[in-house]
């Protein structure tokens, strides 16, 4: 079936669209752009949408997100309540990048064949994550480095799973403190090889984040692989922001193929039992224990006390936190500088997290460009064609004949995230329909067939 989306004010920034158009789908791929007012007209039997008054725009690229767990049967857990690639359909995303900060759900391979033997709500991109190499290669102390046995053996899986389609490799250099650079030149140099990204939860924020963005950088520098420095809000946000976007336009400017990602809170998320919280932590966010609230467990939506975050930390490591400490303004100039683009970095445990995972892209355009502080052509690049040219993929993040017609369909004046911090899953409004490979997959926040996303490999 051909079908037609009429009329709407399509925003594809990768062919630097911004005008009225018609667009005819067939086969899964973006067939003709026509002007607007159907220059052609649709056939009997011809399926036609009327977006006359919306925006049409690529389907959301998220570039930064934590995926879902795969269940004691093999299957990724799919609960349409609790699931994160639930909450990113709803929202728009239809590309989807798990595997950051280092952590993968189980093989990466093996998840992509999940992905593709029973369908996800969303298309799913892998990152091969240092971290759950480095523990499958035995270096199970995460304050301790690797040694050269453990070194070669992640090096071998790295170029495995990169073989596999893994989009890139990711490092969470803070969740494994005892990480070295020469470990993480060996995994990032098979990046290099493959032409593929490299990303990483550099390895200490706040008045930290300088010295942590430069080891990091020395990666690109050695290697030429291309960078991305992730979550910025949650490193740079206490004041250095200025600086630290100063600091990687200085490298860019030397060479380094770097570039960066926000998300539009300023609160961020991890477990109670991460490294984040080691020793030390309140000193470097000038906060007190107060400034952490949980988001599981008996004190959830309670901010925690010493006596309860102590309870937390040793006996439910696992659960997820949100702490209050970042700058509202920083984490307004990553957003507004040219090279930063929009990551979800969306983590649920069973339904419960940051309001991030269900909120992030309809609150760029809701409190960003509806509040003038960007505007709706630079908020679509951002959120498609910035993340899809970052990761190489051509098909997706644009309109262009031949693209895979993976589509959002919006309001811009009425588009509103309603995820809260008490319930992190509320869908957004204003979203009209979202489509994956030209079919309906959402419409109006409800989830019309979540099985029309698979893996994204390359």
């Amino acid at each position: 079936m051909r079908t037609w989306i009429r009329s709407g004010t399509v925003i594809d920034p990768a062919n630097e669209i911004c005008s009225q158009r018609d667009l005819l789908i067939e086969n899964g791929k973006i067939a003709r752009v026509l002007p607007g007012g159907m220059a052609e007209v649709p056939q009997e039997g011809e399926f036609v949408i009327d977006a006359a008054g919306r925006v049409v725009c690529p389907g959301f690229v998220d570039i930064h997100m934590h995926e879902d767990p795969v269940g004691e049967d093999g299957k990724i857990v799919l609960d349409e309540d609790k699931a994160i690639f639930c909450a990113m359909l709803r929202m728009g995303v239809t590309t989807a990048i798990g595997g950051n900060c280092g952590s993968n759900a189980c093989d990466p391979a093996r998840y992509l064949d999940m992905a593709d033997r029973d369908g996800t709500p969303v298309h799913v991109g892998l990152l091969s994550g240092h971290n759950y190499l480095r523990a499958k290669a035995g270096c199970t102390d995460k304050y301790a480095p690797a040694g050269a046995e453990q070194i070669a053996a992640i090096g071998q899986e790295t170029r495995k799973a990169l073989e596999a389609g893994c989009v890139g490799v990711s490092y969470g250099i803070r969740y494994a403190p005892g990480m070295r650079l020469e470990e993480m030149l060996v995994s990032a140099g098979a990046c290099a090889e493959a032409g593929k990204l490299a990303a990483a939860h550099i390895r200490s924020d706040a008045a930290e984040v300088f010295a942590s963005a430069e080891e990091f950088l020395e990666l690109g520098r050695r290697l030429g692989v291309r960078l991305q420095v992730s979550h910025i809000g949650s490193m740079a946000g206490f004041g250095q922001m200025k600086e630290f976007l100063e600091r990687v336009g200085r490298a860019r400017a030397q060479g380094l193929d770097v570039a960066c990602d926000c998300y539009p809170y300023d609160a961020f998320c991890t477990e109670i039992g991460s490294t984040t919280y080691d020793e030390g932590w309140m000193e470097r966010y000038g906060c007190g224990y107060e400034a952490v609230e949980a988001c599981e467990g008996r004190y959830k939506g309670q901010r925690l006390t010493k006596e309860t975050f102590e309870e937390l930390r040793r006996e439910h490591p696992e659960y997820l936190t949100v702490c209050y400490v970042m700058n509202s303004r920083d984490v307004e100039m990553a957003l507004q500088a040219l090279d930063v683009m929009l990551g979800s970095d969306g983590i649920l445990d069973g339904g419960q997290g940051h309001p991030r995972a269900a909120g992030a892209f309809p609150r760029l355009i809701a409190s960003y460009v509806r509040a003038g502080k960007l505007s709706l052509y630079d908020a679509v690049r951002k959120m498609t064609a910035a993340p899809a040219d970052r990761l190489g993929l051509k098909e997706k993040g644009r309109l262009s004949v031949g693209a895979d017609a993976d589509i959002v369909i919006f309001d811009a004046q009425t588009i509103q995230d309603h995820a809260t911090f008490a319930q992190p899953l509320l869908p957004p409004s204003g979203i009209d329909m979202v489509l994956i490979g030209g079919e309906i997959a959402a419409r109006n926040g409800k989830i019309v067939n979540g099985r029309l996303g698979r893996s994204i490999r390359r």
